[in-house]
Parts: C-alpha cells; sequence; structure tokens
C-alpha cells in the first residue's frame, strides 16, 4: 500500500514560502474533513521557525484541528492560554485528525490548542 502522509505533507504545506523568503515552520487549519484527501481546510495560521504564543489569537483559540509540522521543525502545544494545562509535541509531519492524538483521559487536541511554539 501507498503511504499517504508524503502526499498529504506536501499538499498541505504547498505554498507556504511567503515571497520575502522566511521559511514556514508550521501551519494550523480550521476545517477538519473525515477524508485524509480534503483534510486541510479553511482558514490557515501559518507559523514561522521560532514563533510563541503563549496565547493564540481571538478567532483561533481552540479552533486549529488539522496541523502540518515542517521538516527539521517541532510544534508544542498547549490547552489552556499561557502555556498552562496539558501539552503534546508534534514533529514534522501531516496531522489531519487531531482527535486521533488523546489530552489527557477524556479529550483529544482536536479544537483545544490554546497556546503554541515552534522550532
Amino acid at each position: 500500500s501507498f503511504p499517504l502522509w508524503p502526499l498529504l505533507f506536501t499538499v498541505c504545506l504547498s505554498g507556504n514560502e511567503p515571497s520575502d523568503g522566511t521559511r514556514t515552520c508550521a501551519k494550523l487549519y480550521d476545517k477538519s474533513d473525515p477524508y485524509y484527501e480534503t483534510c486541510c481546510g479553511g482558514a490557515a495560521l501559518s507559523l514561522e521557525p521560532g514563533a510563541d504564543l503563549p496565547s493564540l489569537p481571538s478567532n483561533w483559540a481552540s479552533t486549529a484541528s488539522p496541523l502540518v509540522v515542517a521538516p527539521r521543525c517541532e510544534l508544542t502545544v498547549w490547552s489552556q492560554k499561557g502555556k498552562e494545562g496539558k501539552t503534546h509535541k508534534f514533529s514534522t509531519g501531516t496531522y489531519p485528525r487531531l482527535e486521533e492524538y488523546r489530552r489527557g483521559i477524556f479529550g483529544d487536541w482536536s479544537n483545544a490548542i490554546s497556546a503554541l511554539s515552534c522550532r
């Protein structure tokens, strides 16, 4: 079988290189889809390496569902503002369904990110 994540990674992260030469470390999306091929939809929040947001912009708090982390980057997320609460690290790759990543005993990371750091 053909692994799907390299294709998703390319599709979801393509077009991320801004014209000013800065590099994208990670990209969060606000629309999740049960079909992996169309997982990265809706509005997108692009993060440069070194991005450190103890509080996400109000329209992004507890909104991100799928996310993509670029090569040689790591995205650390927190469930509460001020880098409080539960935490999780995402390494290079495509994460089309954050419902598949546990946040404590009963929760998951879909629509649960309130703070982040990308390096």
